[in-house]
């Protein structure tokens, strides 16, 4: 006796699975078109490393000058390592750096640090020196959170603790001020540097 033909139809969980995965691809694939993920993690830890040597210099230096060129030295340094960190990572999974979020996520990290930049020749020609660690941490927590608006989540909240940090630093005696320098430009940056390798890819 012939039987009947067995229906083709996929069930109704095959298909509810398969919608979900298709929700799923379309939610990264939005999350990837407007969010900057080529933040580098690996280069963030370099940038701790440079900060916690350069905060063990600094606090060997002979007078406020000097110990503020250490900073600025060390900063200069962190940041070449930054930037190769981005391309090396924006190149790997083909994130182009001059349009869409990556341009975003630069241009909001501009203005804080330029504001930077302006405020540390002017307190440094008014000998000021003790305001430096607040100042640094609170505009660079600022240009981080700003910039992170546009990229990965957990960038943000690297910046809102660095703000904070900075608004400890201003309130806390003067002699705080390099260890929050280290805490802030260093620890803090080592540990989410590899938070982000972990969970982003580098």
């Amino acid at each position: 006796m012939a039987h009947p033909p067995r229906s083709t139809r996929p069930e109704p969980d095959d298909l509810e699975e398969k919608a979900l995965e298709s929700i799923r691809y379309i939610r990264g694939t939005m999350e990837r078109a407007g969010s900057f993920t080529a933040v580098p993690g690996w280069g963030g830890v370099a940038m701790g490393v440079v900060a916690l040597i350069g905060g063990w210099i600094a606090s060997r230096a002979p007078n406020p000058h000097a110990w503020m060129r250490v900073w600025l030295t060390s900063a200069a340094v962190a940041f070449i390592f930054g930037c190769l960190g981005i391309a090396w990572k924006s190149l790997r999974i083909e994130t182009p750096l001059i349009r869409g979020p990556a341009l975003r996520f630069l241009l909001t990290l501009a203005a804080p640090l330029a504001a930077g930049a302006v405020l540390t020749v002017t307190l440094a020609r008014t000998g000021r020196y003790e305001l430096l660690p607040g100042v640094w941490l609170l505009l660079y927590g600022t240009a981080v959170a700003t910039g992170g608006a546009s990229s990965v989540r957990i960038v943000p909240i690297l910046g809102l603790i660095l703000m904070v940090l900075g608004v400890v630093a201003l309130a806390a005696p003067t002699a705080w001020g390099n260890s929050l320098l280290m805490l802030g430009f260093g620890v803090l940056q080592i540990v989410f540097g590899l938070m982000i390798a972990r969970r982003h890819g580098g």
